[in-house]
């Protein structure tokens, strides 16, 4: 058989494209020998100090502080492995689910794992923001300041996306990513891309 490998995903639990992307990783490792690890970006500090944003999501990003911030902290009390499962328990009250972006889909996540509810104090706190903007910019400064969230590293070979509607499953799901590392293996390649014709699709 072959070996493991380790896939970092970093994500931001507000960002319906990634959360599309990682339910596609999760499916990639029921057919494919890796491995999900994940870390936190953000979105908000992604786009600070930009005023060419639309209102509306200047309202997004002001809300989407609280979600990672709750998630470094509940990383630097639990360690590492607790991030996918929370992540898994916010998004799917987020997306799948349709709660607005706030305390409650958060604290119901927290509920759910038998996490502390304190935790949820860390949203409204800039505590473990140092932390959280290392994690960002450990993922960033893989990929550069041009994209957001994901990113996937493997293997020393890190890329935005994918960008997919809906997740694919099973076989599918492997083919996507023996296609992504081919080409993001491939020396001198960076980008491939065309325009979004729908919105996320939820299953």
């Amino acid at each position: 058989m072959s070996e493991t490998k380790t896939v970092d995903f970093w994500f931001d639990p507000a960002c319906p494209w990634a959360w599309l992307a990682s339910r596609w990783l999760l499916e990639v490792e029921k057919v494919r020998p890796v491995k999900a690890r994940w870390h936190v970006m953000s979105l908000a500090v992604l786009n600070e100090g930009r005023d060419d944003l639309p209102e509306r999501y200047r309202e997004l990003l002001a809300t989407a502080w609280g979600p990672v911030r709750v998630a470094i902290a509940a990383e630097r009390r639990f360690g590492p492995e607790i991030l996918g499962p929370l992540y898994t328990a916010m998004g799917t009250r987020i997306h799948v689910q349709g709660q607005e972006l706030g305390p409650e889909p958060v604290r119901e996540a927290l509920k759910e794992l038998e996490l502390p509810a304190d935790l949820a104090d860390a949203a409204d706190s800039s505590d473990y923001d140092e932390a959280l903007r290392a994690s960002h910019k450990d993922g960033i400064d893989r990929v550069g300041e041009e994209v957001g969230t994901p990113v996937i590293s493997v293997e020393g070979v890190s890329f935005f996306g994918p960008v997919v509607t809906p997740a694919p499953k099973g076989e599918a799901a492997g083919r996507l990513w023996d296609g992504v590392l081919l080409v993001a293996g491939t020396d001198g390649f960076f980008e491939l891309k065309r325009s979004r014709t729908r919105d996320p699709i939820f299953d």
